[in-house]
C-alpha cells in the first residue's frame, strides 16, 4: 500500500541532503581557499553558491550556515561568524525576492552579482573597525574580488543549472 506521506518525507530528505551538500561545498571551498577567501583583498570563490537562492529559496539557508561555518576560520572570528552570515541572510533574502518577478536566468544572476558585491560594505566596515583600514577603498577591494568570484562563479551555476535543474 502507497503511503500518502512518502512523498512528502521523500522531498523532504531529498531537499535537507541537497541543503547539507551546499552548506558543506561551501565550507569545503571556502576553507581550502582560505587564503584568497579573508581579508581586505579576497576571491572567496564560495561565494558562487549565493546564486542558489534565486533557483530555490531552500538555498537561503544553506548558503547563509556554509558563511557561518567557514567564517570560524576568518581571522575576526566569532564577530565575523555573526556578522558575516547575518548579512548573508539578509542579501540572500532581499537578492530573492528582487529577483523573483525575472525570467531570465542570466538577468537573475546579473542582479545578484550586483546586489552581492555592494553588500561587500558590511565586510569593509568590519575590516575598518577592527584593523583601521580605509572603509570606501576596502569596501572597493572587496567588492571587487566579489565581482570577480561571482563573475567566475556565475559562469559555472549558469553551465550546472543548464545540466542540472537547480529549481528542484
Amino acid at each position: 500500500m502507497n503511503n500518502p506521506n512518502s512523498q512528502t518525507k521523500a522531498w523532504s530528505v531529498m531537499s535537507l541532503t541537497k541543503m547539507a551538500l551546499i552548506t558543506a561545498l561551501y565550507i569545503v571551498v571556502t576553507i581550502f581557499l582560505a587564503p584568497f577567501s579573508f581579508g581586505a583583498v579576497q576571491l572567496r570563490f564560495s561565494e558562487l553558491f549565493n546564486y542558489l537562492p534565486i533557483f530555490n529559496k531552500r538555498y537561503i539557508g544553506a548558503v547563509t550556515l556554509g558563511v557561518a561555518i567557514s567564517n570560524f576560520a576568518s581571522p575576526l572570528g566569532l564577530v565575523d561568524v555573526i556578522i558575516g552570515s547575518l548579512s548573508t541572510f539578509v542579501v540572500l533574502c532581499f537578492s530573492y525576492y528582487a529577483t523573483k518577478q525575472l525570467k531570465s536566468p542570466i538577468k537573475k544572476m546579473m542582479l545578484t552579482a550586483m546586489i552581492c558585491s555592494l553588500s561587500m560594505f558590511t565586510v569593509a566596515g568590519q575590516l575598518t573597525y577592527f584593523y583601521q583600514l580605509p572603509f570606501f577603498y576596502t569596501w572597493l577591494t572587496v567588492g571587487i574580488g566579489e565581482v570577480l568570484s561571482m563573475s567566475i562563479g556565475g559562469i559555472l551555476i549558469y553551465w550546472i543549472n543548464e545540466k542540472i535543474d537547480l529549481t528542484k
